[in-house]
């Protein structure tokens, strides 16, 4: 009579580690980059009271198109987090974001430029480094 043998093979389990081990050689990868760039869009999120100061600002000068040319001409009091070094509005109210830790090589800062049209204040987001910027800023 014989036996029925239940159970895995020593090949098929190390069939399946191989192919677990390439998966992960192309995942955790991506996943560090993926963690990079969210960590570096915090910058652009902590930013926002900065464009909404910059904007009011703007808006409420007597002309309308006066950008402030710093933080307190602005009406705005920079924030920092691990992973944001600084937010400062410069000439022309243009906002410049340096973060760290995030992961990225060389460092990564955002420069944001208002574009005013009417009654509207618009922004454009230029990155040091595209490898590692948010979509809404490459």
């Amino acid at each position: 009579m014989k036996k029925n043998m239940q159970g895995f093979t020593l090949i098929e389990l190390m069939i399946v580690i191989a192919i677990l081990g390439i998966l992960l050689a192309i995942a955790i990868p991506a996943y560090q980059d993926y963690l990079a760039r969210a960590r570096a869009a915090e910058g652009l999120n902590m930013a926002a009271p900065a464009k909404l100061a910059v904007s009011e600002a703007t808006l409420a000068s007597t002309n309308g198109t006066t950008l402030p040319g710093s933080n307190s001409a602005a009406g705005y009091s920079p924030a920092t987090s691990t992973y944001v070094q600084s937010i400062a509005v410069g000439g022309s109210g243009v906002i410049t974001v340096t973060t760290q830790n995030t992961g990225c090589t060389g460092g990564q800062v955002f420069t944001l430029t208002p574009t005013v049209s009417g009654n509207k204040v618009g922004w454009r987001c230029t990155s040091s480094n595209t490898a590692c910027a948010p979509a809404s800023c490459r």
